[in-house]
């Protein structure tokens, strides 16, 4: 046991690939948000408070390209069988849940500071994004509400892909709704931002995107680790029932009837 102790301690540490990513993830961050604060000009009708543009958006666009990411994992799940695109599907569709809760905290902020209310029901962008939220807030109640694990993973799989067919039909009918307040970023707003602006809402939404890809690489390297250690504790008791058995001596045997016995007449 202290050796398989010291064995999961080892590979519980972060690898050089995950510590490199994490690396590369802060550095972008820095340069990234660097640029929106320090290079990026301030907007003229917000003001300062549409900083929070360089963080709400890029957080938005991850969680739905994650979301889609998940369902093209879970397909791959179902077509091969393997239960290790199950994870990484579950994964990807838990991170970007979080990356949505961060969105939709965001934008209400901006949406008070701009519109002086906290949510706009009769904006179709915001309800929109809060159906899909609503929609992959019910993946792991559903998932987990199964015990058996082929049953689980199958049934998350399909979830996954239906729901990910979803997210591309709602933008799309987004981008035909009339808009009442909400800007459409990757049109009319981004066709007329500033060179300066636009570099640094590209370099945001990469370092947001390397930040989803860096969590999910932890999230996994913590699952197979977990996993590693279960079987290792499923084998040493094993072992541990096992060893008694085989150290036991073997109960004497009766003689049979008409055997003289040694010693015996």
């Amino acid at each position: 046991m202290r050796v398989a102790s010291r064995l999961i301690a080892a590979q519980s540490r972060p690898t050089r690939g995950l510590r490199s990513l994490a690396l590369l993830s802060a550095a972008a961050l820095g340069a990234g948000y660097g640029l929106a604060f320090f290079s990026a000009p301030i907007e003229a009708d917000q003001g300062f408070v549409q900083k929070i543009f360089y963080l709400h958006v890029p957080l938005a666009i991850t969680t739905l390209v994650g979301f889609v990411a998940g369902g093209l994992l879970a397909a791959q799940h179902l077509r091969t069988g393997d239960r290790r695109w199950d994870v990484r599907s579950y994964v990807a569709i838990h991170v970007s849940t979080v990356f949505a809760v961060a969105a939709l905290g965001t934008g209400s902020i901006w949406a008070r500071a701009s519109w002086g209310h906290w949510w706009v029901w009769q904006e179709p962008t915001l309800v929109s994004f809060l159906i899909v939220f609503l929609l992959y807030a019910c993946y792991q109640p559903l998932r987990f509400a199964i015990v058996d694990p082929e049953r689980q993973a199958r049934y998350a799989s399909v979830f996954a892909i239906v729901a990910a067919a979803f997210v591309p039909v709602n933008f799309v009918a987004v981008r035909m709704a009339q808009s009442f307040t909400h800007p459409r970023v990757l049109t009319d707003t981004g066709g007329s931002m500033p060179g300066s602006m636009r570099l640094a809402f590209v370099a945001c939404l990469g370092a947001i995107g390397l930040l989803h890809v860096t969590l999910c690489r932890l999230e996994l390297d913590a699952k197979r680790v977990r996993m590693r250690a279960r079987r290792m504790a499923m084998e040493s008791e094993r072992a541990a029932f096992a060893a008694p058995a085989a150290a036991a001596p073997a109960p004497p045997s009766a003689a049979a009837p008409g055997v003289l016995v040694a010693g015996g007449r």
